[in-house]
């Protein structure tokens, strides 16, 4: 397993969880979520919060897994492709094409600068 892979993997576990702070410290500090189409959170304060939102929207039910997921690396970047499927309380499972991308760090820790989970869809959104 790539250790991208793992931190994708510690991320849903997290977020599962409701644990805002592993959540935070798997990403960058000028980190970007995609919130949903037109809504980003940037930096890890904002993406700690955003979580804590999404975790309220979804009843605290939210259950995330991989489905499949490439890792794609360039020197201390990684790009991720990845079938995320996403259910809740709330929420018919539901797959995505997600997009992550990952810097590692001096130390060699990866952490997440992007995450994306609606991958493509974005640009279908700006188009309607």
């Amino acid at each position: 397993m790539h250790p991208v892979e793992a931190q994708i993997h510690k991320a849903d576990q997290a977020i599962m969880a409701e644990d805002l702070e592993t959540l935070g410290n798997i990403y960058t500090e000028d980190a970007v979520l995609v919130v949903k189409p037109g809504l980003n959170a940037v930096g890890r304060t904002q993406i700690q919060k955003a979580f804590e939102a999404i975790a309220t929207y979804f009843q605290h039910s939210l259950v995330v897994k991989q489905a499949g997921m490439t890792v794609l690396e360039a020197g201390d970047t990684a790009l991720v492709l990845a079938k995320t499927i996403v259910s809740a309380a709330n929420l018919p499972e539901t797959e995505r094409k997600a997009t992550y991308v990952f810097k590692r760090t001096a130390s060699g820790e990866w952490l997440c600068s992007i995450d994306n989970s609606y991958g493509h869809d974005l640009i279908d959104s700006h188009d309607a």
